[in-house]
């Protein structure tokens, strides 16, 4: 048996499709492009190139991106200003400060998400939205867990009743993520760095979910057959190569669906971006 491949890309453009239509009707309705902007400090050239594909993503979908450019040198002080101008501004419908900030000096990035409006908050981190997912409130949801539910659902397989382990814990992707897996009615697991016996929770689900940073840890023997496997992870190795946290190809023989590492789970967050931007537009009407 091989895998059934979820190739993101692919899922990924049909979702900025979605997004430009109803970027389109929000312009018609309301004389304006929903609109993103999106705050970079510092010189890191991951975050540049992160930022440079969110704003062409943004443009290509209807939504009006601007970014704004402040030195590493910046103040918290400095920062909360910028963020409150944004959070005042009708104009402006989704917020993102890029993460992570430079460190060195007193930028707190715990402070920083707190400071963004709720309505504006695309990245789905203020502890607001956070409580509105927890309690199964609508509310805006982080990107990346977004889009793994997205690629789940593509696979046509319903989740009711479904045993599914989260493998990592953190506040980006798999504490939310568990969450909506919850929600969907799956039986969920959290595992991590002190789960005992990881390999034989890994076998007991219907549904994985890599997301710890750890080059192919999980390996194709560990999985029940015709698991589906979300691969979050993106490790580059020593060739200069990039691999999720699943040995893809063991675990493509065993498993019914999963998705590549890159063009898997990557493409999806900056097109649950653009949705989240958009649906705060039209939940601020």
């Amino acid at each position: 048996m091989s895998a059934e491949v979820l190739n993101g890309r692919a899922v990924a453009k049909a979702v900025r499709a979605e997004v430009a239509a109803d970027a389109a009707r929000y312009l018609e309705q309301h004389g304006r492009q929903p609109g993103l902007d999106v705050v970079l400090v510092g010189e890191d050239p991951a975050s540049q190139v992160y930022v440079r594909n969110k704003e062409k993503a943004a443009g290509k979908a209807g939504i009006r991106g601007a970014l704004h450019r402040l030195p590493a040198s910046t103040t918290q002080a400095e920062l909360l200003a910028l963020l409150d101008r944004l959070n005042a501004d009708d104009a402006v419908d989704g917020i993102l400060v890029q993460l992570p900030l430079p460190g060195g000096g007193d930028l707190d990035e715990l402070a920083t998400t707190d400071a963004i409006d709720p309505a504006k908050d695309v990245d789905g981190l203020h502890p607001m939205n956070a409580g509105r997912l927890l309690g199964g409130r609508p509310g805006l949801q982080p990107c990346t867990p977004r889009g793994c539910m997205r690629l789940l659902a593509e696979t046509g397989v319903p989740l009711q009743g479904k045993r599914a382990i989260v493998i990592g814990r953190s506040n980006l992707v798999g504490k939310p993520v568990a969450q909506m897996l919850l929600q969907a009615n799956c039986t969920v697991t959290m595992a991590h760095s002190r789960t005992v016996d990881l390999a034989e929770r890994v076998r007991e689900s219907d549904v994985v979910i890599a997301a710890v940073g750890r080059p192919k840890m999980v390996k194709g023997d560990w999985l029940k057959d015709d698991a589906i496997v979300i691969d979050v992870g993106i490790n580059r190795l020593d060739d200069g190569s990039l691999c999720g946290d699943v040995d893809y190809a063991s675990a493509s023989e065993r498993a019914s669906w999963i998705t590549p590492v890159p063009r898997g789970v990557g493409p999806m967050t900056i097109a649950m971006l653009l949705q989240n931007t958009v649906d705060a537009a039209f939940a601020r009407v």
